[in-house]
């Protein structure tokens, strides 16, 4: 898996944590990247291919998306061993098992992630009282049937229309990956007047130039239907989606996803990362040569822990949502604003930005 003290610098990881139960099968890392501003949240994320690596890069991730939001919190993530289409029964079994082992760990608060959702944080809770993200009945505000990431990320878009050089309304979107932050994302961009002309997940993507039916293919995918068996696009292998001549680009799914070998078949002029670490430094950099403007994921996805600190400290859904439009907006504009300064690229100024925020809090800190 790799020497976790490879993955030090100046602001973490305070804690790598490896958590393994045999009677479940548990296996698992959670890294605490950095608590200065206040414990740790961060979502749990599920898959079979997961690694000390990923985890590491998403807490490094969250530590500067909570810096940047102006949130009490500081950045971690974990990552569980396991194939989340498992069944319900021995998914909870792991899950409070994955709870269990951060009982005593008070300086984290765990989120939903890719292969979680808020029935494993009502696991997670009821076994340690301790977590975000949760259904409503137990007093969360549920992060994806409000879709607070995909609000933020048609927030964050209309902030970069004096930037983009287009308009949102008429602009011809593409998602990779159409679950719950690609199937907000597309819903609240539709309402904004964008048109979503093509979408994929795990199975396949669909296209149609004149517009896809948003309403309808978010009933089509919530019943469990395939993107590609919809009615009203034209069917393709799910890669195809990077090839999706359009305006924006939004990468919803898995991490590293644009690199060097694929970056120049994208046809877009923005690309808006609503999952975490979807593009690598180096194809960023080719964007930037092309013109093509990045809004980095730590600010523009930052819509779910924005919910989730609200939901933290007891507040309502109307509040999250104004928090949400508040801290993105002015984060995209400051940000590109940096950027358009320094003649450098948005993510350069990202970091710079949240990385001054993580070191003033620090220096709140007692040092033993």
């Amino acid at each position: 898996m790799g020497d976790a003290f490879e993955l030090v610098d100046d602001l973490g990881p305070e804690k790598v944590l490896y958590l393994h139960d045999p009677a479940t099968g548990l296996r698992a890392i959670l890294v605490i990247d950095n608590v200065a501003a206040g414990p740790a949240i961060g979502g749990t994320r599920m898959a079979p291919d997961v690694s000390l690596a990923e985890c590491a890069r998403l807490a490094r991730a969250m530590t500067l998306k909570n810096a940047a939001a102006g949130l009490p919190h500081g950045g971690a993530k974990a990552v569980i061993f396991a194939d989340p289409a498992m069944p319900a029964g021995d998914k909870e079994r792991l899950v409070r098992a994955y709870a269990y082992a951060l009982k005593d760990v008070k300086d984290y608060i765990a989120g939903p992630d890719m292969g979680t959702d808020e029935t494993a944080m009502a696991w997670v809770h009821d076994v340690i009282g301790r977590a975000v993200g949760l259904p409503r009945e137990i007093g969360g505000i549920p992060l994806d049937e409000i879709g607070a990431t995909g609000f933020g990320l048609a927030v964050a878009l209309e902030a970069a229309e004096p930037f983009a050089a287009f308009p949102l309304a008429g602009a011809r979107v593409a998602i990779q990956g159409f679950g719950a932050v690609g199937m907000n994302a597309a819903r609240f961009l539709a309402e904004r007047g964008a048109r979503l002309v093509a979408a994929s997940d795990s199975a396949g993507s669909l296209a149609r130039a004149e517009g896809l039916d948003v309403p309808a293919l978010i009933d089509w995918k919530r019943q469990g239907g395939r993107l590609a068996e919809f009615p009203g696009g034209e069917a393709g292998p799910r890669d195809a989606i990077i090839d999706a001549e359009c305006d924006i680009w939004i990468p919803a799914a898995r991490p590293d996803v644009i690199h060097e070998g694929n970056v120049d078949r994208l046809r877009a002029r923005v690309v808006a990362q609503g999952a975490n670490i979807p593009v690598t430094e180096a194809a960023e950099r080719r964007l930037a040569e092309r013109g093509v403007l990045v809004l980095p994921d730590f600010i523009v996805n930052a819509g779910g822990v924005i919910c989730a600190a609200v939901e933290h400290r007891g507040g309502r859904q109307g509040e999250a949502l104004e928090s949400i439009a508040e801290k993105v907006r002015a984060n995209v504009t400051e940000v590109l604003q940096r950027a358009e300064a320094a003649g450098g690229l948005p993510r350069q100024a990202a970091v710079e930005m949240a990385r001054e925020r993580v070191v003033t809090a620090m220096r709140f800190r007692r040092t033993w």
